[in-house]
């Protein structure tokens, strides 16, 4: 494959305005998914699976959360060929667009005592399309700002889009604290609603913050000499599948956020621990707000010492801390596990978090970037949606064995730093040699198009 001999610098300007498209399209986007994590936790239990008993409804309401995990690898199939061969501009748009219009549809959903099992079946189904959607929202974001990047600075534009999640659910966490405020009869006859109404304004801000983007330098120069892949998924096999693998590795350590978000907010709400809802809902509220400060400065150290040592302090912190902020939640100590919380998934988690978006979208080219990122990533993230459910599971009839999923926990946090350890360190790579090594990536005729 022929190199470009010089770097691609994107127009003045540019890199920042992709970083803060990413920034506001991701948290827009990701205040649907995680609305959706904490009615899974708090409302949907007592909504949709009311015929149950309460561990019962809990663990069925639990699964609905991973069922978009699930949709989203097939998500990422057709959106990453599509990202890779036609436009990633596109793909950002409709992937916005189809988040706010699947999340405005729960809000509208009937009850189970409405209309009896037809009313999971619609959740479930919405629940499929916000998984489609999210498949290709990170990574398309995360080209784009990898591919504006001025070199040296990759790791701190990319995590735009990550912190940009965390404000997300952050907003998410934000809204639900005054509805779970509410009466009972009144959070559970049309105060759940609200949060997924408001996504409305999803589909119209992410229109309109999005169209005016630029297509990247790298991506342009590809189509403009080489030719897109026709077929970017034969071309990832061919030349990046210990790349994907790695990927798909990597993405395993979302576990850690799914279980704070979801698990162990039902687990500190049960009968079993008895905190408040809304005093679990700030814990996560600030350990977002820490969050949102520590991801930029975690990826800006990435930009100086590497994505692997990074990384790896992530993934090996968050499987000691996330032991300690369980047993903090056991203790029913809200200090302790304010504390803890903040620490846990605010700071520690944020290494990983922050420094993933640089460190997976460099091990693939341009041609065949956001494929790469989108099936690794989302396969990765459908092990960490099903945790969720797993941890219930393992927590026992009682849902109280809390040992036992923090050991789960750090299980899942074994396969990242194996990822870590055996992937390369491209900090220092320019952008156009990214994903070129060895005589990889030698064009094919019967691939290529122009």
């Amino acid at each position: 494959m022929s190199v470009p001999a010089v770097p691609l610098d994107a127009p003045p300007g540019q890199p920042r305005k992709a970083a803060m498209a990413a920034w506001i399209g991701s948290a827009l986007e990701y205040y649907d998914f995680f609305v959706y994590g904490s009615a899974a936790a708090l409302i949907f239990p007592k909504v949709f699976f009311d015929e149950s008993d309460p561990a019962t409804a809990t663990l069925l309401s639990l699964a609905t959360f991973g069922v978009a995990y699930a949709a989203r690898p097939v998500g990422a199939l057709f959106l990453g060929h599509f990202g890779d061969r036609a436009d990633r501009k596109k793909i950002m748009v409709f992937t916005l667009i189809l988040m706010g219009v699947s999340t405005f549809l729960i809000g509208c959903l009937p009850t189970r005592a409405q209309v009896g099992g037809l009313a999971p079946v619609l959740l479930v189904l919405c629940r499929v399309l916000q998984g489609i959607s999210a498949a290709g929202e990170q990574a398309g974001a995360n080209s784009m700002t990898l591919e504006h990047a001025p070199p040296d600075r990759r790791g701190f534009f990319t995590s735009f889009t990550l912190s940009g999640t965390q404000g997300g659910q952050l907003l998410a966490t934000l809204v639900f604290l005054p509805v779970a405020a509410l009466p009972e009869d009144q959070l559970l006859s049309w105060g759940w609603r609200l949060p997924f109404l408001l996504s409305f304004a999803v589909a119209v801000v992410g229109y309109v913050i999005r169209r005016t983007l630029q297509e990247t330098p790298a991506f342009t120069q590809q189509a403009a000499t080489e030719g897109v892949v026709r077929m970017p998924l034969v071309v990832l096999l061919r030349d990046h599948r210990v790349d994907v693998l790695r990927v798909v590795a990597g993405a395993v350590i979302a576990s850690v956020s799914t279980i704070f978000t979801v698990w162990a907010l039902a687990y500190a709400t049960s009968d079993a621990v008895g905190i408040s809802r809304s005093r679990m809902l700030w814990v996560g509220a600030l350990a977002n707000v820490a969050a949102l400060g520590a991801i930029p400065l975690w990826a800006k150290l990435s930009d100086r010492v590497g994505r692997r040592p990074v990384f790896l302090v992530g993934a090996v912190g968050s499987a000691i801390t996330m032991f300690l902020y369980l047993w903090a939640v056991s203790t029913r100590s809200y200090p302790l596990i304010l504390v803890l919380g903040v620490v846990a998934f605010g700071v520690v988690y944020s290494a990983a978090n922050g420094v993933w978006p640089a460190f997976y979208g460099e091990m693939f080219s341009t041609r065949v970037r956001l494929s790469g990122m989108a099936i690794g990533t989302q396969i990765g993230f459908a092990v960490a949606g099903f945790a969720v459910t797993f941890a219930a599971q393992i927590a026992g009839p009682d849902g109280d064995d809390w040992s036992a999923v923090a050991l789960f926990t750090a299980a899942l946090c074994v396969p990242p730093v194996i990822a870590a350890v055996t992937a390369r360190e491209t900090h220092r790579v320019p952008t156009e040699h990214l994903g070129v090594r060895d005589g990889l990536e030698s064009a094919q005729p019967a691939t290529v198009t122009a």
